[in-house]
């Protein structure tokens, strides 16, 4: 019974999950894109050398560090939230979030190695990895049932729905 209860609680939380992990396989090629147009090879190069001589646990704190920074950015898009500037809000939350998955993926890749040489470390990310995966199948169904209604004749659309569609999709095919 509970277990039912909370079942929409966890695909809400997959569907969560899932896009901070599509965030960050979206993101991380446009950062490695945004680095080779500028000098950020040479910066990525030049602390790639400088984690090498860390140890594991300083790899961690250059891991963490550029996350520090974003912080206060989050803060000013909560302010403009309390004070009802809802799309500046919306903009800045949005730009610190995907800024900080970029960056973080940056990051991540440069020291990914030297972490992982910390057990807890490689456990906490091969958990990830499995959530990842759980979540993905958690929420395989969901995707597959709002793409069934979309392709569909509109079966299981209430009427009210699938009229509210065929007039918008008449609208933008009149628009062309």
């Amino acid at each position: 019974m509970l277990r039912r209860l909370l079942q929409p609680v966890w695909v809400l939380l997959a569907i969560i999950f899932l896009i901070e992990a599509w965030l960050w396989d979206h993101l991380e090629p446009i950062v490695a894109k945004v680095v080779a147009l500028i000098p950020l090879a040479r910066f990525k190069a030049w602390l790639a050398e400088r984690v090498d001589a860390l140890s594991p646990a300083m790899t961690l704190i250059v891991f963490a560090v550029p996350i520090i920074p974003l912080f206060p950015l989050k803060l000013v898009g909560l302010w403009l939230l309390t004070h009802e500037y809802w799309t500046s809000a919306v903009f800045t939350i949005l730009f610190a979030k995907m800024l900080g998955v970029g960056v973080t993926a940056f990051v991540f890749d440069v020291t990914r190695d030297k972490l992982l040489e910390m057990h807890w470390f490689e456990r906490l990310y091969e958990l990830v990895l499995r959530l990842r995966a759980k979540a993905a199948e958690l929420v395989e169904p969901v995707k597959r049932r709002i793409r069934e209604l979309i392709k569909g004749n509109g079966e299981g659309w209430s009427s009210r729905t699938f009229r509210l569609i065929q007039r918008f999709r008449k609208s933008v095919h009149e628009a062309r």
